[in-house]
């Protein structure tokens, strides 16, 4: 996937800007925690070029499937555990592929894999609304009218926290990195 900056990327970025400080709301868990999720914008990340006249549509979740606490950690009730990951997501709107991708100021924290593969299996089953690319122009009489588009595949980063209290798991959001 080729990823490209620009300063035009308007539209796209910040309609994925503006889900950077939505944090989901709590839904319980079949484990018996709870949790959600957040979309973080750490700026690190590339956008697709935009020309004058496109516009970009979808790219936001359509369907979730929220992790569960690692059943075999509960024991362990270790310390808070933050699961970055970014989620490649093809031109159909199906994420292909889950990447760890490390926390800001923390890229070396160790992510024991139970954690890891509960954001995976989750994740995985995710469905987005394709990203659409729009090409718009003006006529002689100054009516815009749609010239072509396409679907591209994106990725998007997302933030899980899990914590543990006296045996008790939850799952939830984390706050974008600054």
């Amino acid at each position: 996937m080729t990823r490209m900056k620009s300063p035009l990327a308007g539209l796209f970025a910040l309609g994925m800007a503006g889900c950077a400080t939505l944090v989901k709301p709590l839904v319980k868990a079949p484990n018996g925690g709870s949790t959600s999720y957040q979309l973080v914008d750490d700026g690190q990340m590339a956008h697709y070029q935009l020309a004058l006249g496109d516009v970009a549509t979808g790219g936001e979740p359509i369907q979730r499937v929220l992790p569960v606490y690692p059943a075999t950690q509960l024991a362990a009730c270790l310390p808070v555990v933050v699961v970055q990951v970014q989620v490649i997501v093809g031109k159909t709107g199906r994420a292909s592929e889950v990447r760890h991708y490390p926390v800001a100021g923390d890229p070396a924290a160790p992510i024991p894999p139970p954690f890891l593969d509960a954001v995976r299996a989750a994740v995985m089953q995710w469905r987005f609304a394709p990203l659409q690319i729009s090409r718009w122009a003006a006529d002689a009489d100054g009516n815009t009218h749609a010239v072509g588009s396409d679907t591209r595949p994106f990725s998007q980063v997302y933030a899980f926290r899990f914590e543990c209290h006296v045996g008790r798991a939850t799952v939830s959001s984390v706050p974008a990195p600054h």
